[in-house]
């Protein structure tokens, strides 16, 4: 089994980020620094098929669960906060289900354990449409970031989401962009994103669900359900931002996921 690459960050408790769908661990940058400073050991954690990780054709929930148990078995990381966002949060409560010993707390950012539909087709057409240059066979292509962001921006209109999916844009040698993420395999496996908690999947332990106040991931008759699942569940919303909301208002997530602790 592949282990999972992680930044690791300050010293204390355990506490594990996961990103969300065709993000990395680089987005937790300035927040893990931060809580890195109050006391906590984070690990920000790459998935499989992005950021620095391995690549596998294999891409599910189940999958991602047991490259993150064998993370902190790996690590002597018995007993773990866990924050997952969009993605990393569907992978977060499937793991405090599964392994809810290995839990001490449980943070979800702006998804619910439902199941959603498939919505990311003309971000993925977006970034398959990139064609890359490579000097050392004489292709011509998107020879820079600012070129990939023209290009992009035929299918993905919001500048902020373009600036978030081209961090995925690395120097593969001189002149040669290429993207981090293992494309081919999450456009096969799209449909696994939306799963949502089996009907009798359960966690009794501390739980945060926070979401933004303009996201639809998170609405108000989904209370039941987050009960059915997480008993002992809280709920907060950031008003004013989306489903990037931790990016939107680092301060106020913040504060909220401190107060938590």
């Amino acid at each position: 089994m592949e282990l999972l690459h992680a930044q690791v960050i300050g010293e204390g408790k355990p506490f594990i980020i996961l990103h969300g769908f065709l993000g990395m661990s680089d987005n937790w940058g300035t927040l893990g620094r931060r809580f890195g400073e109050d006391g906590y050991e984070m690990h920000l954690v790459d998935q499989r098929n992005h950021g620095r990780s391995f690549h596998s054709d294999e891409f599910n929930y189940e999958c991602m669960v047991e490259d993150l148990k064998y993370y902190l078995d790996t690590n002597g990381l018995d007993k773990v906060i866990l924050l997952g966002h969009s993605m990393g949060g569907k992978t977060a409560m499937q793991f405090a289900v599964k392994y809810p010993n290995r839990v001490a707390k449980l943070i979800v950012a702006d998804i619910a354990p439902k199941e959603y539909p498939q919505h990311h087709q003309s971000i993925l057409k977006g970034l398959s449409s990139l064609e890359f240059a490579n000097p050392d066979l004489g292709a011509e292509g998107i020879a820079s970031r600012g070129e990939a962001d023209k290009a992009l921006s035929e299918y993905v209109s919001i500048r902020a989401v373009r600036l978030f999916l081209l961090k995925n844009l690395y120097w593969k040698s001189k002149g040669q962009l290429a993207l981090r993420l293992n494309l081919p395999a999450l456009i096969e496996n799209i449909e696994e994103i939306g799963v949502g908690l089996a009907n009798d999947a359960i966690f009794e332990g501390d739980t945060l669900f926070i979401s933004g106040g303009k996201s639809d991931y998170i609405l108000p008759e989904d209370a039941l359900l987050l009960k059915a699942h997480f008993p002992s569940y809280k709920l907060k919303t950031i008003e004013g931002v989306g489903h990037w909301l931790h990016a939107e208002k680092p301060d106020e997530f913040y504060d909220i996921v401190m107060g938590f602790l």
